[in-house]
């Protein structure tokens, strides 16, 4: 690990003050770099991927709250823990989905550290990325993508480029996605909400920008909308092990049914994406249908479509296929007998 400065603040202007020298985008030597619980943070730079000149102590800002909104959604602060938001009577009723999410992720030690902001800022597990004796053009641009025909079993079927097939490893992100979130950020400059399938960014020839945050800004909150009357929600997570482990594909549903049609429907993927992988295509052929295991077959096939697998990886899309049909099951059936 490189030294660094350390410093601790208690208030987000001077947190955004201290950053205000950041680039844009993530690479390995940006100089500054916020840090709450550190679960992801502190790996990577005690492995010199990350190698901040600056690090910026945020978890005594008053960011810690879950609390409802005027206008029926929730408030989420950036640093609440996944286990406390995991647990919070007022994400367990409202939005499953997300609870779901956050308790099939890492163990139970991490879930007591990691916080929502650190969450959407989690970088990918890829080997290559995370052995500086790689090349890596996420890490270092230009030097080359490894992945591509080396080992990328774990890696990304959908929105790669030739320089990148990382994936993004969140299980909160492909919930919130699900839940139509919205990122809240603030800087020196002002503050702004970024819809989160905004926030992140595909690949492209710019493998390091992963999200849209400019320099110094800082995520404050995320909110989630009013849920959709009579709506149930699904998080599944298929992996190698039960506990522990990064998903080779997930799924997130949030389903109303109504007179036996689906009335309101939201489906993400995680584990097959470079970004938590909202799925138009297939929300598009399931409103207005009857449930049932036809068209679920065809909206799973909407979804992987432009599906580009790698070596080791191609496998993905059928798990991800049948994941899909399993949760719009699940959720639908829910749904049905409520």
């Amino acid at each position: 690990m490189k030294s660094f400065q350390l410093t601790r603040v208690d208030n987000v202007r001077r947190a955004t003050e201290l950053a205000s020298t950041q680039p844009d985008g993530i690479s390995q030597a940006s100089p500054t770099r916020f840090l709450a619980g550190g679960t992801t943070l502190l790996d990577l730079m005690k492995l010199d991927v990350e190698q901040p000149e600056q690090v910026i102590d945020i978890h005594r800002l008053p960011l810690a709250q879950v609390v409802a909104t005027e206008d029926g959604g929730v408030l989420i602060g950036a640093t609440v823990r996944n286990a406390d938001l995991a647990n919070h009577p007022l994400i367990k009723a409202r939005y499953a989905v997300l609870s779901q999410a956050l308790l099939s992720g890492a163990s139970a030690q991490l879930r007591n550290m990691a916080t929502t902001g650190g969450n959407l800022m989690q970088r990918t597990r890829c080997v290559y990325f995370r052995d500086v004796t790689s090349p890596c053009n996420k890490r270092s641009p230009g030097s080359g993508c490894p992945a591509i025909g080396g080992y990328n079993r774990n890696l990304a079927v959908l929105g790669t480029s030739d320089q990148c097939i990382a994936t993004n490893p969140s299980d909160m992100n492909v919930a919130l996605s699900a839940l139509d979130a919205t990122i809240h950020v603030e800087s020196s400059r002002g503050k702004r909400s970024i819809a989160i399938d905004d926030f992140f960014l595909l690949p492209g020839d710019t493998p390091h920008r992963e999200n849209v945050l400019a320099s110094g800004e800082l995520i404050t909150h995320v909110t989630l909308p009013r849920p959709t009357p009579g709506n149930r929600s699904v998080y599944l997570k298929l992996r190698d092990r039960a506990s522990y482990e990064f998903a080779l594909a997930s799924a997130a549903v949030v389903a109303t049914v109504s007179a036996g049609r689906i009335e309101y429907i939201r489906v993400a993927l995680g584990g097959v994406g470079v970004k938590p992988w909202r799925s138009r295509e297939a929300e598009a052929i399931l409103l207005g249908q009857a449930p049932g295991a036809a068209v679920f077959r065809t909206a799973a096939e909407a979804a992987v479509q432009s599906a580009r697998p790698q070596s080791m990886n191609g496998f993905k899309i059928e798990l991800a296929k049948r994941c899909i049909e399993h949760t719009l099951e699940l959720s639908t059936q829910a749904t049905q007998a409520a």
